[in-house]
C-alpha cells in the first residue's frame, strides 16, 4: 500500500465478536393474526453495523413475525470479518448479504463479475449448513466515488480516468477495505493506479462523505444506494474492468430457516428494488427514523401474498 494517513473513527465501534441485541419491533402490518403453521424454532437474524443493512434485517424480522415466526434480533454486529464466523458457527440463522462481496470472501480468486454469474458461483461456494436464498433485483455495492469538483477538475467519469490525476490520491473506507480485493492493491492490479488509504469507520457514512468533501481523502468507498451520492452531488466512477463484482441483496440462511420462512423472505427479495433501497436509506439519513418504523412502513406498502 502507498501510505496510511490519519485514522478517522466513529466513536466506540462494536466490531468485536459480541452481539448487540436490539428490541423487537411493533406489530407487523402484514400480520395475519394467526399462529397456525408457524415454526416452533426461534430464527436469529443479524445485521451489519450499517444502517441500510439493519433496515433490511428488520424487514425480514417483521415479515416473519407477521406470519407467526419467533425472531431474535442480533443487529449491528460489525462487518463481514466479524459476523460471518458467527453465521458459520450456527449462532445466526438469517442475514441480508450482498452477492459479490460475499462471494469474494469465500472465493477471493473468483472471475465472476456479472450478476447471474456471481449468484450461481455463490450458491456453489456457500458452506455446508448454509444456503443463499433468491437474490433481489436491489443492488447496493461498493463504488469509488469523488466530489463533483474533483471529477470536473480531472475530467473523471470512469475509474480508468484516475490514471490522469497527477496529485496524490487517498481512498477513505472502512479499515477492512485496505486488504479486500477491491482496495488499493486491487486498484493497482486491475487499473495500474496507485493510491493511499485512510480508515474511516462508518461504512461510507457521514464521516466518509465529510472527509471527501473536505479534501481529506480524494476517493471514497460509498455504497451505490447511499442517498448522499445524489444529495451531495457526488460522482461514482464507472468500473469498466470489473474491480467491483455485481452485488445484489441476497439472504444468507441456515438450515434453521425452513421452507415456509424461506418463501416469505424470497417474497421480500422479489419485491425490493434499488430505488426502494435508496428511499429507505434516505428516510434513515434525512428523517432520522428507526429501522423498525422504516421497515414497517415499507412492508405496509407491499403485497407479499
Amino acid at each position: 500500500m502507498s501510505h496510511r494517513s490519519k485514522v478517522i473513527t466513529l466513536g466506540a465501534l462494536a466490531l468485536t465478536g459480541s452481539l448487540a441485541l436490539t428490541g423487537c419491533a411493533g406489530n407487523d402490518p402484514l400480520s395475519s393474526g394467526s399462529d397456525e403453521g408457524s415454526s416452533s424454532k426461534t430464527i436469529v437474524i443479524g445485521s451489519q453495523d450499517y444502517y441500510s443493512n439493519e433496515i433490511i434485517s428488520e424487514i425480514y424480522a417483521q415479515a416473519l413475525e407477521g406470519d407467526g415466526f419467533t425472531v431474535d434480533r442480533q443487529f449491528r454486529i460489525g462487518q463481514r470479518e466479524a459476523y460471518l464466523p458467527e453465521i458459520e458457527s450456527g449462532k445466526i440463522d438469517l442475514f441480508p448479504e450482498y452477492t459479490g462481496n460475499l462471494l469474494q470472501y469465500w472465493k477471493p480468486d473468483t472471475t465472476a463479475r456479472l450478476a447471474d454469474d456471481v449468484y450461481g458461483e455463490l450458491q456453489n461456494a456457500t458452506p455446508d449448513g448454509l444456503r443463499v436464498l433468491d437474490q433481489s433485483d436491489a443492488s447496493d455495492q461498493d463504488s469509488y466515488t469523488v466530489t463533483r469538483q474533483f471529477a470536473d477538475q480531472w475530467k473523471l467519469s470512469t475509474i480508468d480516468d484516475l490514471a490522469n490525476v497527477t496529485v496524490q490520491m487517498t481512498l477513505g473506507a472502512n479499515s477492512e477495505a485496505e486488504t479486500r480485493p477491491y482496495g488499493p492493491k486491487g486498484l493497482l492490479d486491475t487499473y495500474g493506479i496507485t493510491i493511499g488509504f485512510t480508515p474511516i469507520e462508518d461504512a461510507g457514512g457521514p464521516l466518509t462523505v465529510k472527509a471527501l468533501k473536505d479534501g481529506d481523502v480524494q476517493i471514497a468507498n460509498i455504497y451505490t444506494a447511499d442517498p448522499a451520492i445524489s444529495a451531495d452531488d457526488l460522482v461514482s466512477l464507472t468500473d469498466t474492468k470489473g474491480l467491483f463484482l455485481a452485488s445484489h441483496v441476497v439472504p444468507l440462511a441456515s438450515d434453521n430457516v425452513d421452507d415456509k420462512a424461506a418463501a416469505i423472505i424470497n417474497k421480500v427479495s422479489a419485491a425490493m428494488t434499488t430505488d426502494d433501497l435508496i428511499a429507505l436509506n434516505a428516510r434513515s439519513v434525512n428523517e432520522g427514523l428507526p429501522a423498525s418504523t422504516i421497515a414497517s412502513d415499507w412492508l405496509g406498502q407491499q403485497d407479499l401474498n
